[in-house]
């Protein structure tokens, strides 16, 4: 079986997202950057909306299907490779997952990305954030639900790189600050590290 594909942008929250869930679940791929700026944005190009009709990473090439949007990908990855669980098996506590992974991607990821920047992005970065904060006081132990790694952490750690990137005061989120503290340790969350990636540009690499 050849090797997975992973169509990336270094700092995209959204492949961010998926290359943790690779990491996690120790799964090998092919690292292939679409710089979604250059060239007036690589994802524009036909060859690549031939994989992904909306012009958007990640894509995932995987057991010979293609895939798109991340969440419905780290869920596939879950589904097939039941190593390293992302999901809960209990319902209540998946839903929990499921719940809080929304508030990122529906309510923060899309006013961080390069379509709406400068249009008032601190306010809406901050009362997510402020929504998730509430919620996470009654799930959080070491991560977002408990004390396992899930769906909602791997959705929240590029959010938080948006957040520190346009300066919201995360003093006033100590739970989430507190998750992150964790999810900082990761090897998984390490390796896929945006700063880290083929495509980041050499003098934002970490060093």
């Amino acid at each position: 079986m050849s090797k997975p594909v992973l169509y990336s942008y270094f700092r995209s929250s959204s492949a961010w997202r998926v290359r943790i869930a690779l990491a996690y679940k120790g799964i090998d791929y092919e690292y292939r950057p679409v710089h979604l700026v250059k060239d007036g944005g690589q994802q524009n190009m036909e060859e690549y909306m031939i994989l992904n009709p909306m012009a958007q990473v990640p894509t995932l090439i995987i057991d010979g299907i293609t895939l798109t949007q991340s969440v419905p990908i780290i869920e596939y990855l879950d589904e097939t490779r039941p190593q390293n669980k992302l999901l809960p098996e209990d319902p209540a506590q998946r839903a929990k997952v499921r719940a809080i992974a929304e508030m990122i991607n529906s309510g923060i990821q899309p006013l961080q990305n390069l379509r709406v920047l400068n249009k008032l992005l601190i306010l809406y970065t901050y009362l997510p954030l402020l929504a998730i904060e509430k919620v996470l006081q009654h799930t959080a132990g070491r991560f977002c639900v408990g004390d396992q790694l899930t769906l909602a952490d791997v959705c929240l750690i590029p959010q938080i790189y948006g957040a520190n990137r346009f300066k919201v005061d995360m003093s006033e989120f100590p739970t989430i600050c507190k998750v992150n503290e964790e999810l900082e340790k990761m090897d998984a969350v390490k390796a896929a590290d945006a700063f880290i990636q083929p495509d980041c540009p050499e003098e934002l690499r970490k060093k």
